[in-house]
């Protein structure tokens, strides 16, 4: 297998985070719909993000496209204490994820955590070839939809591998495909919750 990036960190990412936040802030945050799978609230729209498929594409050395048909990127979410996604460990059907930190560092907790499948070993899904026939599966739907359907709320099953902290500006820049979790919720208000700028993006020819 040739070697690939899977997870970068980027710090101080926006020139003026305070007027991003600023402006998520003012931004309403209607109810979760139902069958949602996330924690917390998305806005009612999104942030202008002009030009950002050409950055991260430098950043990641191959060409990516923003992911807008039904897909929250670039639409902030908020998310308090008590609010839980209905699937904690979850892949992004995406090429690349982004979570860009917009919760000021006095009230982060926690941050992203990364999980391992115990019973496969597998820390992402099997996406590459013979791996899902390896596990007795015939294709990687097949073989996702199996661990994640079976697996996903028992938590003995699932390993924390790793955790990249939240911190203000910072983005987290990782595949799709590797088994994450939101991790915790936080805050009471707006202003001290955890408040995020997803970003997700597909190769050009996934976009035809």
């Amino acid at each position: 297998m040739a070697m690939h990036l899977t997870h970068l960190i980027i710090d101080d990412f926006f020139d003026q985070p305070h007027a991003v936040r600023e402006a998520a802030l003012r931004m309403e945050y209607p109810p979760r719909p139902e069958g949602a799978q996330y924690p917390g609230r998305n806005a009612n729209g999104k942030l202008p993000m002009d030009g950002i498929e050409r950055l991260i594409s430098q950043i990641v050395h191959e060409p990516v496209v923003p992911m807008v048909k039904d897909s929250s990127h670039a639409m902030p979410r908020l998310a308090m204490a008590g609010d839980e996604g209905r699937n904690n460990v979850h892949y992004d059907h995406c090429h690349w994820s982004a979570i860009i930190c917009l919760s000021l560092d006095e009230h982060v907790v926690g941050g992203t955590q990364f999980k391992k499948h115990i019973p496969t070993g597998y820390d992402r899904c099997p996406v590459f070839p013979g791996e899902p026939e390896a596990l007795g599966y015939s294709s990687v739907p097949q073989a996702v939809n199996a661990m994640r359907s079976k697996d996903n709320f028992k938590e003995e099953e699932w390993e924390t591998t790793f955790e990249i902290p939240f911190k203000f500006n910072r983005m987290l820049l990782f595949r799709g495909y590797l088994w994450h979790d939101a991790g915790v919720s936080f805050g009471d208000k707006p202003e001290n919750g955890r408040l995020i700028l997803p970003l997700f993006f597909d190769t050009p020819s996934a976009n035809v």
